[in-house]
């Protein structure tokens, strides 16, 4: 495989919160990188109160916002030097999630076209490995 160098950056923050995406989002979550390779990335997600709905659970807007956010850093993995944008986001929901879970929230790219990407990703209760969504994205080339 060829030197790939967003990957080797990420690596660099395995272990951290991320605090260096263009994404003001990413930010907000405050995910911490636990693993990456080139297309493939996993990362711990705390849940505050503010990602609460009001029967105390993840919102579901926000487990969806958290696929397409990291689905888009996934995507970055790539390397190809253009910018993608979600074209659609589908998300399944088994399990809730409270305040002060962890999450663990796994990409993988599962097709890579000329202008479509396919993501796959699921989100886990870090504290019984439970699956809280699974989902896909498209993300299509802008530029």
């Amino acid at each position: 495989m060829a030197h790939n160098p967003i990957v080797e950056s990420f690596k660099e923050h395995i272990g951290k919160v991320i605090t260096t995406s263009p994404s003001p989002f990413t930010g907000w979550l405050k995910p911490i990188l636990l693993d990456v390779e080139e297309g493939k990335l996993t990362v711990e997600i705390l849940i505050r109160h503010d990602m609460l709905n009001p029967a105390g659970t993840l919102h579901g807007g926000i487990a969806a916002a958290m696929q397409d956010d990291i689905a888009g850093a996934t995507v970055y993995t790539l390397n190809s030097g253009t910018m993608y944008t979600t074209i659609n986001n589908v998300i399944d929901y088994f399990a809730n999630s409270k305040l002060d879970d962890s999450i663990i929230v796994k990409t993988q790219v599962i097709k890579h076209g000329k202008q479509i990407v396919n993501v796959q990703c699921e989100l886990y209760r870090k504290s019984d490995g439970k699956m809280i969504t699974r989902g896909s994205s498209n993300l299509m080339r802008i530029g």
